[in-house]
C-alpha cells in the first residue's frame, strides 16, 4: 500500500495542478490599443495619430474599407482645432482581403500587430484634436462589440503664413477603413482614454439607470457565475470524456495488439507466484496500476506541453485542425489495412531488457511500459482520436480525465482474469473480429477527419466541404461501414474463410450482432439524406458545417426577434408574463448568423423561444447615436463615453453580466436576474433545447 501511496501521490499533485490551471480571467481583452502622436519627417504642418494595436492569436480587427459586413475600423474627429483631417486612415501592413459568403462581400483585417495611422494638416499655433478610433474584432467563435479608442492630443505648430482657413467647427468624419470577414469577430472595447483627455462638451455624467446597483441594469455578474459553475453541463463533459476513454479503451482491449496479450501476461503472473497466489494476484494489480499511470501521465503531458491557455483556442485554430484532419486520415488508412503505424523496435527492446534486469516494482512498471509500446499499431491511432476530441474540448483536464478512462478500460482485464483465472477459459478467442473492429473504427476516424477540415475550411472561407458536401462524404462512408459489415466488402488483411472442401467462401456468413450493427450503420446513413436538401438532421449537428453554406436548402424556418430595446422587451415580458432571453449580438457578427442559421430554425428550438420566451435581440454594433453621449467607468476604472445603441447595449452586456464576446444568450426573470447560466457560440442542437429548458424549470 505504501508503495502504491509513493507511486500515486505526484501523479495526484500534477492533477490538481492542472485543475488549478483551469481558472481564466472574467473578461480578458484581445486586442491591447494605444494612441500616440508622431511628427512627420520634414514636414512640420503635419502630424500622425499612431493608433497601435496587439492582437492575441487567433484573433483578428477588421479594416476601414468594409461596407454591408463586419464592424469597419472608422476614425471620429469630435473636436478639431487648428488642424484637419488630411488623407484616410491607412493600416501597416497592409491587410489581409477575403471574401465573406455569410455578408457576401470582401473584408479586410490585420491580425498579431498592426498600426492605423490618421494624418492631420496642422494650421499653425496651438492646435487640439479629440475623439476616438473605432474598430471591430472577432475569432472563429465569437465576435466583441465595436471598440473605441478615444484619443485627447494637443501641441504647437509653427506659425503659417495667413490662408483662407475653414471655418473650424468639431466636425465627426467616419472614414471607413479595410475589414475582414474571415468568419471571426474583433473584441470589444479595447479603447483606452489617452492622459490628460478633455471630455466632450455633450457629455452627461449621469450614470445609467442600474449602475449604482439598482434596476434591470443591476450587475449579476456573481449570480450568473454562480449558475455557470453550478450547471452540470461542465460535469457532464468531463464525465462524458471520462466514459469516452473508456469506451477507446474497451475498443483498444479488442484489437489483435492487445486481446492476444492479455492470456499470456496473467499467466506469466500466476505461474511466476504459484506458490503464493495473493502475490501473483497482486503483482497483476500493479501491472494494471502502471498501465494506469503511464496512460494519464501522458494525458498531463498533453495538458503540459499546449499549456492551459492554448488549449480552448486549438479548437479554432485553422492550420492546428488541418493537422488533425491529415492526422487522423493517417490513423485511419493505417486501420483500414494500408500500413502498419509502430514505434520503434528498439523501444519495446531496450523496455523489455529493463524488466528482465530489474526486481519488484520496477520491473512490473517496464513490462506494462513494454506492452504500450508494443501494442502502439492498434492503440495509438485510438488514442490519437481521444486526445483530439479531448485537447478541442475546452477543458484542460480533459486529457487526463480521458486517458484516465482510457488506461482503467486497459488494465483492469489483467486484473480481473489475475483474480478469477477461470473467466480466461471462456474469453473469445482471437479472430477475424478483431479486423472488422479495426476497419470500422477506421472508418470513423475518417468521417471525424472531416469535421476538422470543415473548421479549417470555414475560417479560410474556401467553401470546399458546404453543408451538403460534408453530408455526401458522411453518407457514403456510413454506407460503406455497413456494406462491410454485411461482408460485402473486404480488405487485404482480412482473413479468408474455407468450406469442407478447402475453398475460400467468396462471402462468409456473418453473426447476429454484425447483422444488426450493419443494420443500424446504413440506417444512420440514410437518416442524413434527407439533409441535402435542408432537414436539420439534429444528430450530426454539432459535426456538419452550418445551414447557411448549403446552396440548395429548402428550409426556410428562421426565427426573429420583435424586440432590440432591453427595457421595452422587459415591459413587453412583464406584461406578457414570459421570462426574457437576452440576445446579444451584431450586424457584423458571423457567429451569430450561424447559430441562428443552424440552431434556431430547429422545431423545438423555435416553439421555446417564440412561445415560451420574449425574445430581445440587442445589437453592439448599432451605430444609432444616444440622444446626448453618456460617459461611464468600468469597473476596471477606465473611463468610457456610450455615443451609439451599440455602445449602451455593449455596457449593459459587460457591466451587468461580466461578458463582452457575441453570441452570448441569457436567460432572465422580470427583473433582470438570471433564471440559468449563460450559452454562447455552440451549434449543438439539443444542448441549446436543454438550456432553454433549464431557465424555465
Amino acid at each position: 500500500m505504501n508503495k502504491l501511496i509513493k507511486l500515486f501521490l505526484p501523479l495526484l499533485l500534477l492533477t490538481l495542478a492542472a485543475t488549478a490551471a483551469l481558472a481564466q480571467p472574467g473578461m480578458a481583452n484581445p486586442v491591447k490599443a494605444s494612441v500616440a502622436q508622431k511628427p512627420v519627417s520634414g514636414k512640420p504642418d503635419m502630424v500622425d495619430l499612431v493608433f497601435t494595436f496587439d492582437i492575441d492569436d487567433g484573433w483578428h480587427v477588421y479594416g476601414p474599407d468594409n461596407s454591408g459586413g463586419p464592424i469597419a475600423m472608422t476614425f471620429n474627429a469630435e473636436g478639431l482645432e487648428g488642424a484637419q483631417k488630411e488623407g484616410a486612415l491607412k493600416l501597416s501592413p497592409a491587410p489581409k482581403r477575403v471574401h465573406d459568403n455569410i455578408f457576401d462581400c470582401e473584408v479586410t483585417f490585420v491580425e498579431k500587430h498592426a498600426t492605423a495611422t490618421q494624418r492631420l494638416k496642422l494650421t499653425g499655433g496651438p492646435w487640439k484634436a479629440n475623439g476616438y478610433l473605432q474598430y471591430g474584432a472577432c475569432n472563429d467563435e465569437n465576435c466583441l462589440p465595436p471598440t473605441n479608442v478615444e484619443f485627447s492630443e494637443k501641441g504647437d505648430a509653427p506659425a503659417q503664413a495667413p490662408a483662407k482657413e475653414e471655418e473650424q467647427t468639431p466636425e465627426k468624419t467616419s472614414d471607413k477603413e479595410e475589414v475582414t470577414a474571415d468568419n471571426e469577430v474583433l473584441p470589444a472595447d479595447s479603447g483606452q482614454v489617452a492622459e490628460g483627455s478633455d471630455s466632450l462638451a455633450n457629455v452627461t455624467a449621469l450614470p445609467l439607470e442600474g449602475e449604482q446597483g439598482e434596476g434591470l441594469w443591476a450587475p449579476v455578474i456573481d449570480e450568473l457565475h454562480a449558475l455557470d459553475a453550478a450547471s452540470d453541463t461542465s460535469s457532464r463533459s468531463l464525465w462524458g470524456i471520462f466514459f469516452l476513454g473508456i469506451l477507446g479503451g474497451l475498443i483498444a482491449l479488442l484489437t489483435p495488439c492487445v486481446w492476444p496479450i492479455i492470456p499470456m501476461t496473467v499467466s506469466f503472473f500466476l505461474k511466476r507466484s504459484k506458490d503464493d497466489k495473493r502475490k501473483g494476484i497482486r503483482d497483476a494489480v500493479l501491472y494494471g496500476l502502471s498501465i494506469i499511470v503511464i496512460y494519464v501521465g501522458l494525458g498531463l503531458l498533453v495538458t503540459l506541453i499546449w499549456g492551459p491557455s492554448s488549449l480552448n483556442a486549438l479548437s479554432t485554430n485553422a492550420i492546428f485542425n488541418l493537422f488533425l484532419f491529415a492526422l487522423l486520415v493517417v490513423f485511419a488508412a493505417s486501420f483500414l489495412g494500408g500500413f502498419d503505424l509502430s514505434l520503434p523496435s528498439s523501444w519495446s527492446t531496450k523496455m523489455d531488457e529493463k524488466a528482465s534486469s530489474t526486481t519488484g516494482l520496477l520491473s512490473i512498471f517496464f513490462m506494462a511500459l513494454t506492452l504500450v509500446l508494443v501494442s502502439f499499431s492498434c492503440t495509438g491511432p485510438i488514442i490519437g482520436l481521444l486526445l483530439v476530441d479531448m485537447v478541442t474540448s475546452g477543458s484542460v483536464v480533459a486529457p487526463t480525465v480521458g486517458m484516465l478512462g482510457f488506461a482503467l478500460a486497459l488494465a483492469a482485464p489483467f486484473t480481473l482474469f489475475a483474480m478469477f483465472p477461470t473467466w480466461l477459459k471462456s474469453a473469445p478467442k482471437s479472430g477475424n473480429w478483431m479486423n472488422v473492429i479495426k476497419v470500422v473504427l477506421g472508418l470513423v476516424e475518417l468521417a471525424f477527419a472531416l469535421k476538422f477540415l470543415s473548421v479549417a475550411d470555414l475560417a479560410y472561407g474556401w467553401r470546399l466541404l458546404d453543408r451538403e458536401t460534408f453530408l455526401c462524404l458522411w453518407i457514403m462512408i456510413f454506407a460503406l461501414m455497413g456494406f462491410y459489415l454485411l461482408g460485402w466488402i473486404r480488405l487485404p488483411h482480412d482473413e479468408d474463410e474455407y468450406d469442407d472442401e478447402g475453398n475460400v467462401v467468396a462471402r462468409p456468413k456473418i453473426g447476429v450482432t454484425r447483422f444488426l450493427s450493419a443494420l443500424c450503420v446504413l440506417a444512420f446513413a440514410l437518416y442524413m439524406v434527407p439533409g441535402l436538401w435542408g432537414a436539420p438532421c439534429k444528430a450530426v449537428s454539432a459535426f456538419a458545417p452550418p445551414m447557411w453554406t448549403q446552396d440548395f436548402n429548402l428550409n426556410t424556418n428562421t426565427v426573429e426577434a420583435v424586440y432590440t430595446d432591453f427595457e421595452e422587451g422587459m415591459a413587453a415580458a412583464q406584461k406578457a408574463g414570459k421570462p426574457v432571453m437576452l440576445d446579444f449580438t451584431g450586424f457584423g457578427c458571423v457567429n451569430c448568423r450561424k447559430m441562428e442559421a443552424a440552431v434556431w430554425p430547429d422545431a423545438r428550438v423555435k416553439q421555446l423561444m417564440t412561445e415560451d420566451y420574449v425574445l430581445v435581440s440587442l445589437y453592439v454594433d448599432d451605430k444609432t447615436p444616444l440622444a446626448e453621449t453618456v460617459e461611464v467607468t468600468e469597473t476596471d476604472g477606465t473611463v468610457r463615453k456610450l455615443r451609439t445603441v451599440g455602445d449602451k447595449w455593449s455596457y449593459l452586456q459587460r457591466s451587468k453580466f461580466g461578458a463582452q464576446t457575441q453570441p452570448f444568450y441569457v436567460l432572465v426573470d422580470h427583473e433582470g436576474k438570471p433564471l440559468a447560466g449563460s450559452y454562447s457560440y455552440n451549434e449543438d442542437v439539443p444542448a441549446f433545447v436543454k438550456w432553454l429548458e433549464s431557465g424555465l424549470k
